[in-house]
C-alpha cells in the first residue's frame, strides 16, 4: 500500500528524494485517519523547514492536525493546487496530493526516516 521507494516519518509524512531535493506528502494512512481534507496550510516558498518540527497544518471535517517536516531544508515549491482542491490529499496522497518540495540541507537526514515495511508495522497495516 505504501510505495517502497519512499521513506516515512513516524508522524505519517513521506519523502521522495531526488538528488539534493525531496518531495514531501502525507501517507495514505494519515489521510484515511483524517477523513475528508478541507484545508491545508503550508510554508511559503523560500522559507526553511526543520526536520521533525511543525511545517503547517491540515484540516479535515474531523480535526486539525500539525504537519511535521520529515526533513530540513529550503522550501522550493509547494502544491498550490491544494488551495482550491485540498481533496487531492485524499484522492492521491502519493501523487497529485503532494505538499512541498524541499532543497535538502543534509541528505543524511533521510537515514533517520523509516522504510515502507517499518512504517506499515508502525501503523499495523497488512497487505490483505
Amino acid at each position: 500500500m505504501n510505495p517502497s521507494e519512499l521513506r516515512y516519518s513516524e508522524s505519517h509524512e513521506w519523502v521522495r528524494s531526488e538528488n539534493s531535493s525531496a518531495t514531501v506528502g502525507i501517507t495514505f494512512h494519515a489521510q484515511d485517519q483524517l477523513g475528508d481534507v478541507i484545508f491545508v496550510s503550508l510554508p511559503e516558498v523560500g522559507s526553511t523547514v526543520q526536520q521533525f518540527a511543525k511545517m503547517g497544518e491540515i484540516e479535515s471535517v474531523k480535526t486539525v492536525s500539525d504537519l511535521i517536516s520529515p526533513v530540513s531544508g529550503e522550501v522550493i515549491a509547494r502544491n498550490d493546487q491544494l488551495e482550491a482542491r485540498p481533496e487531492l490529499v485524499n484522492e492521491s496522497p502519493y501523487g497529485e496530493g503532494w505538499l512541498l518540495k524541499v532543497k535538502l540541507g543534509d541528505t543524511a537526514q533521510l537515514d533517520k526516516l523509516i522504510t515502507a515495511e517499518a512504517y506499515e508495522q508502525l501503523v499495523g497495516e497488512t497487505t490483505e
